[in-house]
């Protein structure tokens, strides 16, 4: 459990920081010495040094020197392996940040929690019993998540996770809680959530012909974008027969819309010598 903290806590403060980083390089050095400590820590597993590394790792990716510049934040959601493992997604997460945007990946342990959650309607299938033992297990993962929650959410620059209670709210306004094949309604309370922190620009990842997550995935997108108008979702298919180059230019092309769609905040003062060099001035601003 604490090597699944680590991990998401790693990945969240890693993707948030290296896209604005002064020095390149830098944030990654700082994830790999972090890593190599977090290994160590886990040898004799002591939950006061997992609660004391989990404050320090924020605190020292929150001290890392980076630009004040805005990026398209792009989410990432999907199939478990398809949205974490590098080769089976292309390495999509050094697609998206070589375009020029910020990398945001929901935890894994939320896919832990998920299997947990019972809702009423899982209780048609299964028992009562079954569901007081999923909420204890949730009860003991939150356990371990707290410190990580707690740190992430007194810093400015990191966003803690949603209980799996949020989540299955998120995603009952549009699926029911009965679609447990798979990623089942997880995949559309990621999404949701990733909307709710406004992250409206997400890549739904799904091995090809997966059926379940076709239906709580791409099946769902249309929805989302008529709840959340600007919301910017593109469907990806990851198989070994696919075309890496329909993969790319679909990421690229929703990254293109999410620059577009980014309010302009720059702020441009001239000093003009007259009345017609001001409105010259003007209009090429506006162009």
């Amino acid at each position: 459990m604490q090597a699944l903290m680590y991990g998401d806590l790693l990945m969240t403060v890693l993707y948030r920081t290296r896209p604005y980083e002064v020095e390149e390089g830098s944030a990654n050095a700082l994830y790999e010495k972090w890593e190599q400590t977090c290994k160590h820590a886990l040898k004799k597993a002591s939950h006061r040094t997992f609660r004391s590394n989990v404050k320090k790792i924020v605190k020292d990716f929150e001290d890392l020197p980076i630009f004040n510049t805005r990026k398209p934040r792009v989410g990432l959601v999907g199939e478990i392996l398809v949205k974490f493992h590098p080769t089976a997604n292309n390495n999509v997460v050094s697609v998206v940040e070589s375009e020029g945007a910020e990398v945001v990946v929901p935890g894994l342990v939320d896919f832990l929690l998920y299997c947990a959650y019972h809702s009423d309607q899982q209780l048609l299938l299964g028992s009562k019993v079954s569901k007081i033992i999923g909420e204890s297990l949730i009860q003991v993962i939150e356990w371990y998540r707290k410190p990580m929650k707690e740190a992430l959410e007194k810093s400015p620059r990191f966003t803690a996770p949603k209980t799996i209670h949020h989540v299955a709210k998120g995603a009952e306004q549009f699926v029911s809680l009965g679609h447990r094949t798979g990623e089942g309604w997880l995949l559309t309370g990621e999404m949701v959530e990733l909307i709710e922190m406004n992250v409206k620009n997400i890549i739904c990842m799904q091995p090809f012909a997966c059926l379940p997550n076709h239906v709580t995935g791409k099946g769902i997108i249309k929805e989302l974008k008529r709840a959340y108008p600007g919301t910017n979702i593109v469907a990806v298919d990851y198989d070994p027969g696919a075309s890496e180059v329909n993969q790319l230019n679909r990421i690229k092309l929703m990254i293109s819309t999410a620059f577009e769609n980014m309010p302009v905040e720059t702020e441009i003062k001239v000093k003009a010598k007259s009345k017609q060099e001001a409105n010259e001035i003007k209009g090429l601003v506006t162009t």
